[in-house]
């Protein structure tokens, strides 16, 4: 890696990978001694700044320099369940209608899938000066969400995260503990509102400008039309992941709707099988 500095406000397209699982306790920011995979040292060698994120089942991104450019470069190993292909046609698609990481190319091989995307402006609403004014950053995560929801059209979305959709992908995948949490999950509840969901809208993935307002959103590689509850549960859930308990009904507030206690309990539930 080079010593060279970086922009202080410049983040990656990192945060939780898409379809990841128990974001609280597996995926993060690695220790110095990371040893940064070959696919990635290789396309990119001494122009890698930084180790950025490291998740749970082995996706890795890097900061790195390419000329004048700061990019981020996604790795996942073979087989694994990270689907980076998706992510970039989900990117490259709502690029459009919000501010997401613009995607300079994307490679497979028998060494695994490698997405590289210009950097955002921005903090990650996880960073430590956001996580000294929570309030402020869960304002900005609620209300960034709803205008989310309210620019990006379900009308010519070609992709879904349906309850249906996301049931027949976990039990594919054939992981055990979700199988289970499958077998006992009760019916969905009726759609309160069809919107295109991010899909991962926790405080990782979302970026903030110095005035506090959303600057741009990362991982979108679920991206679908679903029931708004899809994201607004998860994401008021991770508000007590990243900076305590105490901030859900802000976040509720900060987005216009009022906690719904069944549908919040079935899409955490269904976060946790899928």
């Amino acid at each position: 890696m080079t010593g060279e500095s970086v922009p202080a406000d410049v983040v990656p397209d990192s945060g939780t990978p898409a379809g990841s699982h128990d974001v609280r306790a597996f995926s993060g920011t690695p220790d110095a001694s990371f040893a940064v995979p070959e696919p990635l040292t290789r396309r990119f060698g001494d122009d890698i700044d930084e180790v950025t994120w490291v998740n749970e089942v082995g996706g890795v991104t890097v900061r790195a320099r390419v000329g004048d450019d700061i990019v981020f470069a996604k790795w996942a190993p073979p087989n694994s369940e990270l689907d980076l292909e998706a992510e970039a046609e989900r990117l490259a698609w709502a690029a459009t209608f919000v501010r997401v990481p613009i995607v300079l190319d994307f490679r497979v091989d028998d060494d695994g899938e490698v997405l590289v995307t210009r950097g955002l402006s921005g903090a990650n609403a996880v960073t430590e000066r956001w996580r000294a004014d929570p309030e402020r950053a869960v304002r900005a995560l609620g209300s960034g969400l709803r205008a989310f929801h309210d620019a990006v059209p379900v009308e010519g979305c070609p992709y879904s995260w349906s309850v249906s959709d996301r049931i027949a992908r976990s039990r594919s995948e054939g992981i055990a503990e979700r199988v289970a949490a499958l077998d006992v999950l009760g019916p969905a509840p009726s759609i309160d509102r069809l919107v295109v969901c991010h899909a991962d809208a926790c405080a990782p993935n979302t970026l903030l400008a110095d005035d506090g307002t959303v600057a741009g959103y990362v991982d979108l590689g679920r991206l679908g039309v679903a029931d708004r509850w899809a994201d607004i549960a998860i994401g008021a859930w991770s508000t007590e992941w990243n900076y305590g308990p105490g901030y859900t009904d802000l976040y509720y507030e900060s987005y216009g709707v009022r906690p719904d206690a069944e549908r919040i309990a079935f899409y955490r539930a269904l976060w946790d099988a899928t």
